[in-house]
């Protein structure tokens, strides 16, 4: 049985700040963008908060890696429909922020969103997501590139690599049957356990120092408070999804019932208007007896 780590969110938080730690989540980002990535400094993203009982619905971790580029990792616990808003706002924010007044564009830096959500983002069924900027011809379909003193200028081959570029894991969708080495970083975000086969970048180190048994005893008292608030959260969101699926049920048994009452009726009407044109009575009689119009009464 694989020992039980740290969550990914609260080592974000508390350990991966660490320069030592520092070889887990380039593992993690190298495996994630499929390129060797050396972080060289960690930054202080927005929302982590900093007391120590917070229920890190939200934390982020903002890294710079050797190329100047910035990638911002967040985790999202709890449902924001808002949430791919706030992705672009996060990567506007931190281009408007890096770049000095007076300086050129072409200081811009390339910016990575990652985002590790446990709730159902959007409509979908796959468990990584990537999205890049692009431009495509409206009429030949041709994909606008960059012209040779472009390329030579700015040391970058195509218009996508100027832009911000996200991702989306949706730990949640994952079937737990591991295909790659990005698969197994995918199992720990969810099982929060590391495999004795595991070989991707990282989680030789990450198995190392993010055991729950090493923590000091404040801060496995610390961690142990955070999973107790983690399993208090979805105990309410469990809750208040199946009172709102027993609300919805008994509302549709009662629109049900109504439906089938009023059915019935007109099914009553519709019976009686039958009989008594059949024994010859004037439509008029028939109309007033059962509420019905003349057409209803003459299509009987």
């Amino acid at each position: 049985m694989p020992q039980t780590h740290i969550r990914f969110d609260w080592a974000i938080k508390k350990l991966l700040r660490n320069k030592a730690n520092y070889g887990v989540l380039a593992g993690f980002l190298s495996e994630l963008l499929r390129k060797p990535i050396t972080i060289q400094s960690i930054l202080e993203g927005e929302s982590n908060q900093q007391a120590e009982d917070d229920k890190l619905n939200r934390v982020d971790i903002l890294a710079e890696n050797d190329q100047g580029e910035l990638i911002l990792i967040e985790v999202q616990n709890s449902t924001e429909q808002d949430y791919f808003h706030r992705m672009l706002y996060g990567t506007s924010r931190l281009i408007t922020d890096f770049l000095e007044k007076g300086e050129p564009y072409g200081n811009v830096k390339k910016v990575y969103s990652v985002n590790i959500v446990y709730f159902s983002l959007g409509q979908g069924d796959d468990y990584i997501y990537q999205g890049k900027f692009d431009f495509r011809g409206l009429h030949l379909e041709e994909r606008l590139g960059l012209l040779i003193k472009q390329r030579k200028l700015f040391n970058i081959q195509d218009v996508y690599e100027i832009f911000p570029e996200y991702y989306v894991i949706k730990v949640n969708n994952f079937n737990e049957v591991v295909k790659d080495a990005l698969d197994e970083w995918i199992y720990f975000l969810k099982k929060s356990q590391i495999k004795d086969e595991f070989t991707a970048q990282g989680l030789a180190e990450a198995k190392e120092n993010l055991l729950v048994d090493s923590l000091s005893e404040a801060e496995r008292a610390n961690y142990l408070r955070f999973m107790e608030n983690r399993r208090y959260e979805i105990s309410l969101i469990e809750s208040s999804r199946s009172e709102g699926r027993l609300e919805g049920l008994e509302e549709g048994m009662e629109k049900g019932m109504k439906e089938g009452m009023e059915q019935g009726k007109q099914q009553e009407k519709t019976n009686i208007a039958r009989l008594l044109k059949q024994q010859g009575t004037d439509l008029d009689t028939i109309t007033a007896a059962t509420g019905l119009t003349r057409e209803e009464i003459e299509k009987l």
